[in-house]
């Protein structure tokens, strides 16, 4: 049976070893964020905060941080769902008695996908008008944090025009007792609702959910095109309609089954200054204007849980919330794109920034063609580097996206770049909020297309400072690495076609003898990163390249001419990835909380 709250979802999770309570008082400024940082990294349990210095209420954190805990939330394994609703669709066109025998429990399922209004809410046990937000457990996560946010906010909104709900999670700075900023990214749904009301000079009604059942906050992560409602998908997850309430101070209804509802509205012109937050691309985003939430009640069950989340440099339990997504909603993709046989979004990039698609190319140029469809389609529209392979690559192994990019890929023929193009509002490189560029790798095969590339060594070698030769067939990195620049002080050469290097900056003259270099002919793609980046640890490498270039201002190649307003780009392709600046602060914790965490370490598992 699903979860019907949030707290009964927590008590299975204890009944089944998921879960550990903390029971001495913790500081919800900084201390909470190192103990869950410890404990997620190494695979641990979710934990339930009993006693957080300043509230009244307990704190959870981590509710979705395994592959187990999904599976638990949902009674089912992610991709099974997805597939099978594709396949009710695929089967019934046309309809038939059998196909609908054959997809009954799909079906019925299918008719869950609604809100059904209820009168007695566990919501709305306890009423508070104006009520205070600086009760609440807010965190402060990371040291230069602008304030305390919630960071696992259900912002509820309903469009002026057409009344369609949209609940999203965007993060909301405490500013005082009855206001809060409202972080309303690009191209989200309820930002839309803002522009909307802000256009007819009316203030936006906002509910702000804290701790739904699993199925409502899971739903709420999703990146669902705008027709289709996070309230109404909710029902599809659980299997049984959402039950909903009549707000008390807004006339939209309210989740039934919360810990606390936020009930207020946000005036239209309004902007104050939100920020800096530590985030999930492992980087301070810097402070910038956004709409302001004013409160005017809250309501609650009688002993709410306050739920919470941290985001920083992955890995964190944000990579479950996106692994989640991507198995939900990778076969409805497939379902408007049948040549897309596999997605992928890698969570070390923190997911927008890298993408792999393998494609299966029926006629010339069409895994391009892809590419472009996916890149105007919901989050994908979002993607910084789009790399596309064919159909028997595994797209969540990097290694063999790297291999096919060394057997297929040719920058003369295979690089798209995409400039002056939205990116996401968290995204710094290109100096400009909202503003960038992004780039789409071909390396599908393309049979009869001549392609002039030396011939394929597979395997990985790495070194401090020479590179040494080996037997075999094919190119292999003949080079004093330090000969041609003295300025690098590691590098490491992963499946004979990604050179990453590590250099401080300025990093481009590096970069510009490296790709010019006869040395490094048959070396594809050389990267620069900066010195905090682990280049033995391959989920660092991965953040430490794709979260810190813009490939417009940072991508350059062994030769690029233009013939007419045709680019043309030949040899290897260098990439920029060093931090610059300009750039935002790395994340990195305040030392005496460190200490702190240490020395009470076994006190919180007391």
């Amino acid at each position: 049976m699903p979860y019907a709250d949030l707290q009964s979802f927590i008590a299975d999770l204890e009944r089944h070893g998921e879960l550990k309570r903390v029971r001495a008082t913790v500081d919800p400024a900084m201390e909470i964020t190192e103990v869950y940082t410890r404990v997620v990294r190494e695979g641990g349990p979710a934990l339930l905060f009993e006693s957080v210095a300043g509230s009244r209420y307990p704190l959870v954190i981590n509710l979705f941080g395994s592959e187990r805990r999904v599976r638990m939330a949902l009674g089912m394994e992610p991709g099974a769902f997805g597939e099978s609703v594709v396949r009710t669709v695929q089967e019934l066109m046309p309809p038939s008695p059998r196909a609908l025998w054959r997809n009954r429990s799909t079906l019925l399922r299918l008719r869950a996908a609604r809100t059904v209004g209820v009168r007695n809410a566990i919501s709305q046990q306890v009423l508070e008008r104006p009520g205070d937000l600086t009760s609440l457990p807010a965190l402060r996560s990371w040291p230069r944090d602008g304030g305390r946010f919630l960071t696992w906010p259900l912002v509820l909104t309903r469009s002026p025009k057409t009344g369609r709900s949209n609940l999203g999670v965007y993060r909301m700075q405490v500013y005082s007792e009855t206001t809060a900023g409202l972080h309303w990214q690009l191209g989200r749904g309820g930002g839309f609702h803002y522009v909307e009301a802000e256009e007819r000079g009316e203030p936006l009604e906002v509910a702000v959910v804290l701790g739904g059942d699993p199925a409502l906050m899971l739903a709420s992560l999703l990146p669902l095109p705008e027709m289709l409602e996070e309230l109404v998908f909710a029902g599809l997850l659980r299997g049984k309609p959402t039950p909903m309430a009549r707000g008390k101070t807004i006339r939209g209804q309210v989740p039934a089954n919360a810990e606390f509802v936020l009930e207020g509205v946000a005036p239209p012109g309004e902007r104050r200054i939100e920020g800096p937050f530590g985030d999930h691309l492992g980087h301070y985003s810097e402070a910038a204007p956004f709409p302001v939430f004013h409160l005017r009640a809250v309501t609650r069950r009688r002993s709410p849980v306050f739920p919470a989340a941290v985001v920083g440099r992955p890995p964190q339990e944000e990579r479950f919330w996106g692994e989640t997504a991507q198995a939900l909603l990778r076969p409805f993709v497939r379902l408007l794109h049948p040549e897309v046989t596999d997605l992928w979004s890698y969570y070390q990039a923190g997911f927008v920034n890298l993408v792999v698609a393998a494609v299966q190319g029926r006629h010339v140029k069409e895994p391009v063609k892809t590419a472009l469809a996916l890149l105007g389609e919901g989050q994908l529209s979002l993607t910084k580097c789009l790399i596309l392979v064919d159909p028997d690559v595994n797209v969540r192994d990097f290694r063999a996206v790297l291999r096919a990019v060394r057997r297929n890929f040719s920058p003369e023929r295979d690089f798209t770049l995409l400039s002056r193009v939205a990116l996401d509002t968290l995204d710094f490189t290109s100096y400009q909020m909202h503003l960038g560029s992004r780039m789409v790798l071909d390396a599908t095969s393309k049979p009869g297309a001549g392609l002039p590339l030396e011939a394929t060594m597979p395997g990985h070698s790495r070194g401090p400072d020479a590179a040494t030769e080996r037997v075999g067939e094919g190119p292999v990195l003949r080079a004093d690495l330090k000969a041609i620049c003295p300025e690098i002080k590691r590098w490491r050469l992963v499946e004979d076609t990604l050179l990453a290097v590590q250099v401080d900056f300025p990093a481009r003259s590096v970069l510009e003898r490296l790709v010019t270099a006869h040395e490094m002919q048959g070396v594809r793609v050389i990267a620069a990163v900066s010195a905090d980046v682990d280049l033995d640890d391959d989920d660092a490498l991965l953040w430490g390249i794709f979260m810190r270039f813009d490939p417009a201002r940072d991508v350059l190649f062994t030769e690029a001419r233009l013939t007419g307003v045709q680019p043309t780009y030949r040899g290897a392709m260098g990439i920029d990835a060093t931090w610059k600046p300009g750039y935002p602060e790395v994340l990195r914790m305040d030392p005496d909380v460190v200490r702190k965490v240490d020395e009470r370490w076994k006190e919180y598992w007391g």
